[in-house]
Formats: C-alpha cells, structure tokens, sequence
C-alpha cells in the first residue's frame, strides 16, 4: 500500500471517529453581535434591553421588540441614555430609601 494513501485513510479515520468539540469555533467566539445598530427604533416596540460587553467588541446593546425580533441599538443613542440615567436614579433612590 502507497505510504501517502495510507496518511490520508488514517487522518480520515481520525477526523470522522475524534469526539466532537463542546467548544464554539474561534471565529464564532471573536465575532461580535452587533455589526450595525438599527438607526430608528420606536420605544413602544420594545420589549426589553441587554448590554453585552466582551474582550473583542465594543460596548452592545441589544433590543428585543414585541415581534421577538432582536436589533442592535448604538449605545450612544438618546434612548439608550435616558434609560441608563433612569436606572442610575433608581438605584440611588433604593439606596437612600435604606
């Protein structure tokens, strides 16, 4: 038997018998979510807000709207901005209020 087809039988066999991985991809860990924030999205259409922060994307905020549809909003946005100042107060107002 040729010496090459035998390297590439028993890296066949390798590849298709190994155990599958429990980890993502490396280029799925370094991708980041949001690609482009969606320039106009109405408040009443939102259902809730996440922040992501990784190692390799910047800071992400994340809008689930009422139609389950998930969009990215740019952090710097006044909508944004007024909510993170309305939970800044609200946190100060439960800390006084112990």
């Amino acid at each position: 038997m040729d010496l090459k087809l035998l390297a590439i039988v028993t890296a066949l066999v390798v590849v298709i018998y190994a155990p599958p991985s429990q980890e993502k991809p490396l280029s799925l860990v370094e991708r980041c979510y949001c690609r482009a924030a969606a320039k106009n999205v109405p408040r009443s259409q939102i259902r809730e807000i996440r922040f992501i922060s990784t190692p390799n994307c910047p800071f992400q905020v994340i809008a689930r709207l009422k139609s389950k549809k998930e969009v990215c909003i740019n952090p710097e946005s006044r909508l944004v901005q007024h909510y993170l100042r309305n939970a800044l107060n609200k946190m100060r107002q439960s800390k006084f209020d112990d």
